[in-house]
């Protein structure tokens, strides 16, 4: 009942690193987890350390999260977005920008759905490996229907690699739970700075989480979402390739959401989102994640809803379309 280790937990720490063994191909130590509120506090304690250590620009995916890269300008450092294809984040681009580190979303790109490919990932780790450092949220890795899993980043290079995950699309965000691990040199000035933003997390979620983990429930939890999540996605699929036919769908191969852009409209995102939620169906713009000007489109989550839902808020969305167009 009291504050606890401001680095988290041990048996959580202990927790984590057996779930990330057995899930994302990760050895550490449960010295080397820090547990956070989220990967979003997991980004802010990194904006402060960084720019302690030198760090003053970070390379951002574009279209990327606008969450994250808010979280890093507050901290003080300056974006450089940095385009995202079918394969991937750009790394010769990311090479050209001269940032000194970079935040991507390589197993399920946020919000393309993409997969950083093979060869990118063998030149972003050559970038890493020579004095560059990746920060990895590891977004949406464990949704997955129709692809194989794909190594963490972590796994491969850990002294040049910051890696962040949490349980917000396990479980809920509300538990306000997640995990960093960073290279040795950031340890000690990561743990500092979570001690003094909040004296650690709370435990007895710590501990609660740490027996879902132990006994083997959350990974029978995840087994029962992806069925679900798979049936409420082929609900989005169909629906979307009915009622809107000039819509392109992205990333359907795993996560929980969609994205749809409508490549050639004289419409804008914002407005067709607005029209929507005057209907009562929330979409984020795809613009909303842009730096750089692209196709209007938008962010579909899937996940929270049932399949007539699902189909309801689609058939609103060409309602929508049908009134700004």
């Amino acid at each position: 009942f009291g504050y606890g280790n401001a680095q988290g937990a041990p048996a959580l720490r202990e927790a984590v690193v057996g779930w990330l063994a057995r899930n994302r191909g990760i050895r550490a130590d449960p010295g080397e987890v820090v547990i956070v509120s989220g990967v979003a506090q997991a980004l802010a304690l990194l904006a402060r350390v960084l720019r302690e250590d030198g760090v003053r620009r970070v390379a951002v995916e574009d279209p990327g999260s606008l969450g994250a890269r808010r979280q890093l300008e507050y901290g003080r450092l300056e974006t450089v977005p940095v385009r995202v294809d079918e394969a991937g984040l750009d790394i010769a681009a990311l090479a050209a920008g001269g940032a000194d580190a970079v935040l991507l979303t390589p197993a399920h790109q946020f919000p393309t759905g993409v997969v950083l490919d093979g060869e990118r990932r063998r030149e972003l780790l050559a970038w890493a490996a020579a004095g560059g450092l990746v920060i990895e949220d590891d977004y949406d890795a464990e949704h997955r229907y129709d692809r194989a899993p794909v190594p963490a980043l972590r796994a491969l290079l850990p002294e040049a690699v910051c890696y962040a995950g949490s349980v917000s699309k396990l479980l809920a965000p509300a538990l306000r739970l997640g995990w960093l691990l960073v290279p040795p040199r950031l340890l000690d000035a990561v743990v500092e700075e979570k001690r003094y933003a909040d004296l650690g997390s709370p435990v007895l979620a710590q501990l609660v989480l740490a027996r879902l983990m132990d006994s083997g429930e959350l990974e029978r939890h995840l087994r029962f979402v992806r069925r679900r999540h798979r049936r409420r996605r082929d609900a989005m699929l169909r629906a979307v390739g009915a009622r809107l036919p000039g819509a392109r769908v992205h990333g359907a191969a795993a996560g929980l959401h969609l994205m749809v852009t409508f490549d050639g409209a004289d419409f804008t995102d914002t407005a067709l989102a607005s029209a929507a939620l005057a209907l009562g169906v929330k979409a984020h713009p795809l613009s909303w994640h842009r730096v750089e000007p692209g196709p209007p489109g938008l962010v579909l989550g899937y996940a929270a809803g049932a399949v007539g839902d699902i189909e309801e808020g689609v058939a609103l969305l060409a309602r929508a379309l049908r009134r700004i167009g």
